[in-house]
């Protein structure tokens, strides 16, 4: 009978972690909501101008703070999918949840960390950061890619673009502070 308390004991122990854990997103949703609407796509994006690179997307963050994750709208919602860039912007597509689109006027910058909120890798450039601007806000958008090569061409593609746009020398690549 003392095992049967102490079972039903952890149980509840386990419940009111997983309550608290709810809690916490939803107030920090709550806590973001001022959070302007995130762009919509257009209706036809232009050509790929490399490759997507398929791999995860595992979350956004404040820019500059890897660990003050992005829960309002769908941000903190990792998942599988593919990242395209086009003339227009990069579309981040995710499996089973809304697609992130983000106009070229508003990209900073895309880098590589070792990290963001959700998953650090072992290597400096094991999460490709995209910078980018939502009104007022930066943010930074985290995506490991399956292919390291695609990554590469990816980041030139994307930084050659932005520079392009604003008529200025392409960043050069290093970690998102």
């Amino acid at each position: 009978m003392e095992r049967f308390w102490l079972v039903l004991l952890l149980a509840a122990l386990c419940a009111l972690a997983a309550y608290g854990l709810y809690v916490g997103w939803r107030r920090r949703a709550r806590r973001q909501s001022d959070l302007l609407v995130l762009p919509v796509e257009p209706a036809e994006l232009g050509p790929d101008l490399v490759d997507p690179m398929t791999g995860l997307y595992i979350s956004t963050t404040s820019a500059g703070d890897w660990q003050d994750r992005i829960v309002a709208q769908g941000l903190g919602r990792r998942a599988a999918g593919a990242a395209r860039l086009s003339a227009e912007g990069i579309c981040i597509e995710r499996d089973g949840e809304s697609d992130i689109f983000v106009p070229i006027n508003d990209l900073v910058e895309v880098t590589t960390a070792p990290g963001i909120a959700g998953k650090v890798m072992g290597m400096a450039d094991g999460v490709v950061v995209v910078r980018w601007s939502l009104g007022a806000k930066k943010l930074d958008s985290g995506f490991r890619a399956d292919d390291t090569d695609q990554q590469t061409a990816f980041i030139t593609a994307a930084n050659a673009l932005i520079a392009q746009t604003r008529g200025t020398e392409t960043p050069s690549k290093g970690a998102a502070s």
